[in-house]
């Protein structure tokens, strides 16, 4: 089986700041990678190497496309990039705001993606905006409703259809549930975790939340001052933490 992502050596500064270094990693179809650590970790730069939002200073991030195998997406043409932005991968921000239209209609923002990749019949557009409203709970009467007229646990939600509606076959998450109340958060977990499976989507989510890892990741990377000092199978990680800096991260949590 070939990877659907395969991450070499990325690696990537802020003059003299390190955002991450030698970052290696292989995501295989229909797995989810988790990325945890502290605030200036270097979790989020890794995240933005390999969406295509920061430009890093040395690596590869090598992407099984469809019509050409695995292909290096930092030497794709910028227009390649966005191509594939819009039809196999995802970006799931974590104030739904950086990832809506505010000014647009709920189902205006999912039918905005499936414009981006060439359907045209407003009737099926329409059709297949309501459909994916009612996939992440949004009621059918709020579909002409702006986002800002929604909650922020419902914006997170619409957010989720506008990324998944195109069929995405790798999802990048940062912080998904960050913000939002701890029962809106249990909420949007639970959606997330069956639209994960039912789609058999991969997925790159970074969080310093290992209750959201726990839950969702397959594998998980540990990073610290830029570097992944932990890696293996999630409940491994967790329940066995090797890395002093992984067991206090473990145990700072069970001690709230």
């Amino acid at each position: 089986m070939t990877p659907l992502l395969d991450v070499r050596n990325i690696t990537k500064s802020y003059g003299a700041r390190l955002g991450c270094k030698d970052v290696n990693f292989t995501l295989w179809p229909g797995e989810v990678m988790g990325v945890v650590g502290e605030s200036g970790s270097g979790k989020s730069t890794l995240l933005g190497c390999l969406a295509g939002q920061l430009a890093p200073d040395a690596g590869e991030v090598i992407f099984d496309t469809r019509a050409e195998g695995p292909r290096d997406t930092l030497l794709m043409a910028e227009a390649e990039r966005r191509m594939l932005a819009r039809t196999d991968w995802a970006f799931v921000h974590q104030n739904a705001r950086d990832g809506l239209r505010m000014g647009v209609s709920a189902g205006g923002n999912v039918g905005e993606r499936l414009m981006a990749v060439g359907a045209r019949n407003y009737g099926d557009i329409r059709t297949r905006a309501a459909d994916w409203l009612d996939r992440v709970d949004i009621a059918a009467d709020r579909m002409d409703d702006r986002p800002g007229t929604f909650s922020g646990g419902m914006q997170q939600r619409l957010q989720i259809a506008r990324n998944l509606v195109t069929g995405p076959r790798l999802v990048f998450m940062d912080e998904p549930t960050g913000g939002l109340d701890v029962s809106v958060q249990a909420r949007l977990l639970d959606l997330m975790r069956g639209l994960v499976r039912q789609m058999g989507l991969s997925a790159v989510i970074v969080t310093h939340d290992l209750a959201v890892v726990r839950l969702l990741a397959d594998r998980l990377m540990v990073m610290k001052d830029g570097h992944v000092v932990e890696s293996g199978l999630t409940d491994q990680v967790l329940d066995d933490p090797q890395h002093g800096y992984t067991q206090l991260l473990v145990s700072s949590v069970l001690q709230v």
